[in-house]
Parts: structure tokens; C-alpha cells; sequence
């Protein structure tokens, strides 16, 4: 089993509202298991916790405006992928034309 840390431990760590983290949740901006009706996250899932806090908290981000600047990075990312991707099917295809 994966390592998790509670929404009420993550609320006591990071002095944040209990109802930030539902929003979160609500939002669709953190991936959540749930047992016997505790809230969980992963660890793994952490980084992503911590930077939409810092952002809503430090930066005074409103949910909504975390919601269009996350899907805008996700967004991103997977241009650059698929900048990659075409990248090496270029230099395939150039590669293929260097050796006739």
C-alpha cells in the first residue's frame, strides 16, 4: 500500500481551512482516497498539494483562477510532449534521408 497522510493531518501541518482542501478536492484539483470516511492523499501527490496552497495562500489564487492555471500547465506539458514526440520522428525522418 502506497504511503498517505490524512486530510485532518495535512490541515494541522500546512494551518490551512479544512474547507480549502474539500474544494480542492471539489474542483477535481487533488486526487483523494477515502476509508472508513477519512480523507487520504498520497505522498506522492504532495508536491502538487503544496503548490496549489502556496499559490491560493502566498499568491492570494482563488480557487477558480488555480483551477485555469493548473489545466493551462497540464495543458503545457503535454505540448511539450508532443513537441518531443515530433522532434524524434523528424530526426528519424532525417536521419533516414542522411544515409540514401
Amino acid at each position: 500500500m502506497s504511503e498517505r497522510i490524512s486530510r485532518e493531518e495535512l490541515v494541522k501541518i500546512y494551518n490551512i481551512e479544512i474547507t480549502f482542501f474539500d474544494e480542492l478536492v471539489d474542483f477535481g484539483l487533488l486526487n483523494i482516497q477515502t476509508e472508513n470516511e477519512t480523507r487520504y492523499i498520497l505522498y506522492e501527490d504532495l508536491p502538487v498539494f503544496e503548490k496549489l496552497t502556496n499559490w491560493h495562500y502566498d499568491l492570494e489564487i482563488n480557487l477558480p483562477g488555480l483551477e485555469v492555471i493548473n489545466d493551462m500547465l497540464r495543458k503545457m506539458e503535454d505540448l511539450k510532449q508532443r513537441n518531443r514526440d515530433l522532434m524524434k520522428k523528424l530526426s528519424a525522418i532525417s536521419d533516414q534521408y542522411e544515409d540514401i
